[in-house]
């Protein structure tokens, strides 16, 4: 018995066998925020074989109360979660293979991971609805079970969904909640995110050591400050007209319009700018040519920041920007085309 991992083995539903299986499986972690970094961290723990995490954001002080991988020392930086994520992960844990990517977790992305490297489980750790229909759509076409965790407030809610034996998250449009509330207007508190991991880790390690009679089959919701819990099952509210998994799917989220779409982050004041046509930028050069034109900017290996008044331009060396300080697309495209052509 591998004494790092003994404790787990031990638990009879995992045993040795368990554990071989979990080495040899690849999870893809959609989003390096509180949910994902919780579920980076049990998943490393857990001796996975290799993890993915792909995220479009850097650490920012407000990160820090919740996002547990992440430390002073990033926020200053202002390092790519993904990257920030992965250096802490390769000191808990030196055997897994830590895959990190910064960028958008879109139809194009997460079509290559699925065809490429042929994961055994996505984990949606996203803050908006879009990405999560892009993840169920992936994750159905090419047969992958997927996970899915929200949480705001005291609020959190959880639910594994498996191709081809369950329906899937479209059918439940009309059940799980899209809008609203966030992080960044009603607040957080951690026993929230840390309930979600649970909920989530659990389901994962059934669907990873493949004791499919185990999960759950249940929407899971919470309250932990008015002391509500609910389980709704989920087999009951599949659709044969569903463009996911319905008779005939189309996979809608997976469009061409889908791969070009600009986002007003959740609950922020910022816009993502993500070009028709990614490019690679020298970031050296790029802050110098902003500091010619008599702008503040500081770099650092992966993203160019820029002060620009009351606005922050944030440049990523695939040409992928985020404009801080407003939440009007148009106003956001006229600063990224002012600048960067």
């Amino acid at each position: 018995m591998n004494e790092r991992y003994s404790r787990q083995q031990l638990f009879a539903p995992i045993g040795e066998e368990g554990q071989k299986k979990i080495r040899g499986k690849h999870v893809v972690l959609v989003g390096a925020g509180a949910l994902g970094t919780g579920n980076a961290e049990a998943l490393v723990r857990s001796g996975i074989g290799k993890l993915t995490i792909i995220d479009r954001d850097y650490v920012e002080w407000s990160n820090l109360q919740r996002q547990q991988l992440y430390s002073e020392a990033d926020a200053k930086e202002r390092l790519p979660k993904a990257i920030a994520a992965k250096r802490r992960l390769e000191q808990i844990n030196s055997e897994v293979e830590i895959e990190a990517i910064v960028g958008d977790a879109g139809p194009e992305e997460l079509e290559t991971i699925a065809l490429k490297q042929r994961p055994d489980l996505w984990i949606d750790a996203t803050d908006n609805f879009d990405t999560r229909l892009v993840i169920n759509d992936v994750a159905y076409k090419y047969n992958i079970p997927w996970i899915y965790g929200a949480c705001v407030g005291s609020y959190g809610l959880s639910c594994a969904f498996i191709p081809n034996r369950t329906p899937c998250l479209y059918c439940l449009l009309e059940t799980v909640p899209q809008g609203g509330l966030t992080c960044d207007t009603a607040g957080i508190i951690s026993p929230s995110v840390q309930m979600v991991i649970s909920y989530q880790m659990a389901e994962a390690l059934k669907i990873l050591v493949e004791d499919w009679s185990a999960l759950r089959g249940k929407l899971v919701s919470f309250d932990l400050w008015t002391n509500e819990y609910a389980a709704i099952r989920i087999d009951g509210v599949k659709k044969d007209g569903c463009p996911t998994c319905g008779r005939h799917p189309s996979y809608p989220f997976l469009s061409y319009e889908q791969r070009t779409k600009t986002a007003v982050l959740c609950g922020r004041d910022s816009v993502q700018i993500r070009p028709p046509a990614l490019r690679q930028y020298d970031l050296n050069e790029l802050a110098e040519l902003f500091r010619r034109q008599g702008l503040q900017a500081e770099a650092n290996p992966y993203l160019v920041s820029v002060s620009l008044g009351d606005k922050r331009l944030v440049v990523f060396r695939d040409g992928r920007a985020l404009v801080h300080g407003t939440k009007d697309v148009q106003e956001a495209k006229a600063i990224y085309y002012r600048y960067l052509g």
